[in-house]
């Protein structure tokens, strides 16, 4: 079947009207505009958290050129009204996933107002930051059983490509074998919750939130793809040709943001929970010290040679064409920003991923060696329990124990993030089989 028209992508390409820029140019005040989404919580060192932080105002206040700055913080859903405002003029500096970041580039060249990859802001090397989900109750087991289904997804988001990307692997048409549905993130939990979508594919922090609360659980975890996903900083040229130091103000002040995330992932996560209203187990299990996203500035080769190929998903969904990618990646401000350490941060990988938990009245968290000594743990502390977190055995990415898919293989226990990928493991590995969790926490006990 055809999925229906992507209207609310295409609106993306209707002209526009050049408005004024948002920085009071030659005055003794320059406002900066700063676009971001606060519950895309990958984001959150070039937006939530870093507003919440105060460092880029105090960057700024440390130029001493003279000029007096304001920064006007400006929170959107998703990327596209950041694109639109920023070819109008009205956003010096976005943030936002890697699909976006293309459209943000193929716009601003159309309109003859080009921006500027600038940074980066969490990825993950796999492409673990997007999920394919159903509902509790679905008998959907694979991703094969999605041909003739409707999917809900954001048509030009990182989520729209995992989903293109996944159901041709498994054979699917991605056009004609099912029911596209181009709905924001919370129309289509709403539609999954309301039955009237079978399946949601969709970008942190949806599907952890949505299986944390008991309303989906995972079709098909985006780590099998093996592809990175990233969200990144972008910029308008003119802005940063006429204001570089003013930019690399940022691009500081977001290495600090990073290095408090770092340093403090629990009060990190009880912040940008407190902004967004997300729970704090959700933003951890993303943002968290051995979370699905790795944050770091530096702009990584694996990272632009991924969004050389994700340039293909869009020209096939008709909602750009040929875009440059090396002309858009500008990392000259970055290095500039972050001097000598830029090229440690270049050389930097993610940290391995390990079981963890949170337990309840704490400001930190425990790790373990293995899944079966986190349930070990689990079974002797069952109600001082805030969250607890397991790397899926085949890709790493990190999922909620009590939802993850558990396999037991001899004295080994293995979690899973969706069941298909659980089925393959029984499949290679005579004797395993996969167990309930309550049966995994009593074997562990």
């Amino acid at each position: 079947m055809k999925h229906k028209p992507v209207v609310a992508a295409l609106l993306l390409l209707a002209p526009l009207t050049a408005c004024g820029s948002a920085q009071a140019g030659d005055g003794s005040t320059v406002t900066v505009t700063v676009g971001y989404q606060s519950r895309t919580i990958n984001t959150v060192t070039a937006g939530t958290l870093l507003r919440s932080l105060g460092y880029f105002e105090k960057e700024l206040n440390a130029l001493h050129d003279g000029k007096t700055y304001k920064v006007d913080w400006q929170d959107y859903a998703t990327g596209a009204p950041i694109t639109a405002q920023m070819t109008a003029g009205k956003i010096d500096i976005g943030s936002m996933g890697d699909f976006p970041l293309l459209i943000n580039a193929a716009r601003g060249k159309q309109l003859g107002k080009p921006t500027r990859l600038v940074s980066v802001t969490g990825y993950n090397l796999r492409g673990g930051l997007n999920t394919i989900v159903t509902s509790p109750d679905s008998k959907l087991a694979s991703l094969k059983d999605l041909r003739g289904k409707k999917v809900s997804t954001s048509v030009g988001s990182a989520a729209d490509g995992t989903l293109v990307r996944a159901l041709q692997r498994a054979g699917i048409d991605p056009d004609q074998g099912i029911e596209k549905l181009n709905q924001q993130p919370a129309v289509g939990a709403s539609a999954l919750s309301a039955g009237s979508t079978d399946a949601l594919s969709q970008f942190v922090a949806w599907p952890g939130l949505l299986a944390y609360q008991g309303k989906a659980k995972a079709l098909y975890d985006g780590a099998e793809l093996d592809l990175p996903t990233f969200h990144g900083v972008t910029a308008r040229e003119d802005f940063a040709e006429k204001r570089p130091a003013v930019l690399e103000a940022f691009l500081k002040a977001q290495a600090e943001a990073t290095d408090y995330l770092d340093d403090h992932p629990v009060a990190a996560a009880e912040s940008v929970a407190k902004a967004t209203g997300l729970p704090a187990e959700v933003v951890y299990l993303y943002n968290g010290a051995h979370g699905i996203a790795t944050f770091d500035p530096a702009v990584k080769p694996q990272l632009v040679s991924a969004l050389k190929q994700d340039v293909s998903v869009l020209k096939a969904a008709k909602l750009t064409g040929d875009i440059d990618v090396d002309s858009f990646v500008d990392d000259r401000y970055v290095k500039k920003a972050l001097g000598s350490g830029y090229a440690a941060r270049l050389a930097a990988k993610p940290s391995a991923a390990t079981s963890e938990v949170w337990p309840k009245g704490t400001s930190a968290t425990r790790s373990f060696t293995s899944p079966a000594e986190l349930l070990t743990y689990l079974s002797a502390h069952r109600d001082g329990i805030r969250a607890a977190y397991v790397p899926d055995a085949t890709t790493g990415t990190l999922w909620f124990a009590d939802k993850a898919i558990w396999v037991a293989d001899g004295d080994r226990l293995l979690p899973f993030v969706a069941p298909e990928t659980a089925r393959a493991y029984v499949s290679a590995h005579g004797g395993a089989r996969i167990v309930t969790y309550a049966d995994a926490l009593e074997r562990a006990s």
